[in-house]
């Protein structure tokens, strides 16, 4: 019983046709004698009919007992559905087939989670979706996911392509550069003692075919850190990793326009207006709190450092004397906040190590705060002026050494953001998508519990060039040639103009991140040396393929979108890994634990 049609392709034409579907059993139910089965497969649905009359006792009471998810296939004659019938949920819903022979080609156990209700199935522990992942990607929103990937994916090689850009794939099996995140380590059974290290990115593979003469690389990555995971964090991810040859940063500003443009047409039919708009990284700091700012909604901060200098508030007054600054915020129409939602922005406050939060009530046309008999007249005014406070209004304040009080009230403004939406004070269409870059970042950091400096964005990032004489006598000035695209205050990605000098480059490991000469040579000689003969201008940029499809998806999950995901403790419960292994395995590789494997089978 080979199939001749799909399960979302029978149409008002097709009526009359004898057809074969194949599937599975979405939904089985018994309405006044007859069985109406939903057959699905990947494309969609369609019902079909059993007629008592048409079947023995024996095939119609098989059919009746048919479980959800069972594979069938059904053959049939397509026909018309019978008036007000119809289901405009569905493409197939005018039609329905008349079964006339059924093949089970495969019963199902009892499911341990319903696949069929959508608001039931999302409803489940999600350790349990992942334990059973083939059945949770069944459900059609899942699949829309898996199909959507797979649809942005061919986008972006069609756009790539376009552009001139070769695909590359670089070694998964590198060696260890531990300056960067925790990395998996893979021992090698030839030379005990030796390891590989999956890459946590392409990025140095990618500059060297920069100087190998490629001028246009891409790749979907495949990617590997050994960190603490988040929603949007996984143990191994995919990233769109693209590098250029002979470029200036507007260069890779259009061209990742274009390819977002390109992947919100084909995902969305979202036409994305170009060009993005662009803010630095102090700008957007100062008015979002966050380098990453959703500029979807106001809520901005605002400067007052001026207007409290020498201010009776001493909490205020003090902190400008010792170089701070004190910056607010208007939670507008959420003066009713609770007590709970109020310790809770304390809590945040206290997190950044600010000693508590000050704030405002505006409520019955008064000023509710015991900081408020400190203010001045002027200091009302300013505050009246500059945030347009009215009734019903929150007011919150920072003050503390600049970055503090930026992130401070970064945090707390989203988290009012929140509080708003829920309450239905603050409304964003799901399809407003407000693009931007990020620039000029600070090139290096300071750690002040090491004493050292350390890269920002990562070491191969170039300064940007007015800032080269300040690289020995103030890096805190010197600004890297550092990007990222950001959308609705999610970093899609980053990447930078590359050093191509082999002695910057070398200023940059040993002077400014004091890695000592050996280690260099250890770990980056094989770039030093290629970077001798002939290295171009070059830059880059990479996008996280997970995160992009999440927000394309419209999931705050990056699982969500993913066919087999870990979960926050990295493991698959669906293939209960990690695992222990065979003694022997550790004998061929030289290894001895000295740790007792846990029951479970994963290390303890």
């Amino acid at each position: 019983m080979k199939r001749t049609h799909h399960c979302n392709e029978l149409r008002p034409a097709h009526i009359g046709q004898t057809v074969t579907l194949s599937g599975w059993v979405h939904s089985n139910r018994d309405l006044g004698g007859l069985i109406f089965i939903d057959i699905r497969d990947r494309e969609g649905r369609t019902q079909t009919v059993f007629d008592p009359s048409d079947w023995t006792k024996e095939l119609f009471e098989q059919a009746a007992t048919l479980r959800s998810e069972s594979v069938v296939s059904i053959t049939g004659k397509v026909r018309q559905r019978p008036a007000g019938t119809n289901n405009a949920k569905i493409p197939t819903g005018e039609v329905e087939v008349m079964a006339q022979s059924f093949e089970v080609l495969n019963m199902a156990e009892v499911l341990p989670f319903p696949v069929d209700d959508p608001e039931v199935a999302n409803k489940v522990n999600e350790e349990l979706r992942l334990q059973y992942r083939y059945l949770d990607l069944r459900r059609p929103e899942m699949a829309r996911n898996l199909r959507t990937r797979s649809k942005v994916a061919t986008a972006i090689r069609v756009f790539m392509d376009e552009q001139g850009f070769l695909e590359v794939e670089t070694p998964t099996l590198f060696k260890s550069t531990p300056e960067g995140a925790r990395e998996f380590l893979v021992p090698n059974r030839r030379e005990p003692g030796t390891f590989y290290a999956l890459p946590q990115s392409p990025q140095q593979f990618k500059q060297i075919l920069m100087v190998a003469g490629v001028e246009k690389y891409f790749q979907l990555a495949r990617c590997y850190r050994d960190e603490d995971l988040r929603a949007d964090r996984q143990p191994e991810f995919t990233q769109v990793d693209i590098e250029m040859s002979f470029i200036e940063r507007e260069d890779i500003y259009a061209l990742i326009e274009g390819l977002l443009q390109r992947v919100w047409k084909t995902a969305l039919n979202v036409d994305v207006p170009t060009p993005f708009k662009r803010i630095s990284f102090e700008e957007a700091l100062n008015r979002y709190g966050i380098d990453k700012p959703d500029a979807r909604f106001g809520m901005e901060l605002v400067d007052f450092t001026e207007e409290f200098k020498g201010s009776k508030f001493g909490v205020f007054g003090k902190c400008i004397e010792g170089g701070g600054v004190v910056k607010a915020i208007n939670a507008r129409g959420l003066a009713g906040a609770t007590q709970g939602q109020i310790e809770t922005m304390t809590e945040t406050a206290k997190g950044f190590g600010a000693k508590g939060l000050a704030y405002i009530k505006i409520e019955n046309g008064e000023w509710k705060s015991p900081i408020v008999k400190f203010f001045s007249d002027a200091e009302k005014a300013a505050l009246t002026t500059k945030l347009q406070i009215q009734e019903g209004d929150l007011i919150l304040f920072a003050a503390d050494q600049w970055l503090n009080a930026c992130e401070i009230l970064g945090k707390i403004r989203l988290y009012c953001a929140d509080v708003l939406k829920t309450q239905g004070k603050l409304t964003i269409p799901a399809d407003q998508f407000n693009f931007l870059w990020v620039i000029e970042f600070p090139l290096l950091g300071f750690d002040r519990e090491n004493n050292r400096w350390y890269s920002s964005h990562h070491p191969f990032t170039a300064p940007v060039t007015d800032d080269i004489p300040f690289l020995k006598t103030d890096p805190k000035k010197v600004r890297g040639q550092h990007y990222d695209i950001v959308v609705n205050g999610v970093e899609l990605g980053g990447g930078s103009i590359r050093i191509h000098q082999p002695d910057v480059q070398k200023t940059i490991f040993e002077e400014l991140l004091q890695i000592p000469p050996d280690m260099v040579q250890a770990r980056f000689g094989y770039m030093l040396e290629a970077f001798k003969y002939g290295a171009p201008p070059h830059g880059g940029i990479a996008l996280g393929f997970d995160r992009l499809i999440a927000i394309l998806c419209n999931t705050p999950s990056i699982r969500d979108v993913i066919a087999f995901p870990k979960t926050a403790k990295g493991t698959c419960l669906m293939t209960d890994s990690p695992s222990t292994v065979e003694p022997k395995q550790l004998r061929d590789l030289h290894i001895e634990l000295k740790v007792k494997p846990v029951a479970s089978g994963i290390p303890a």
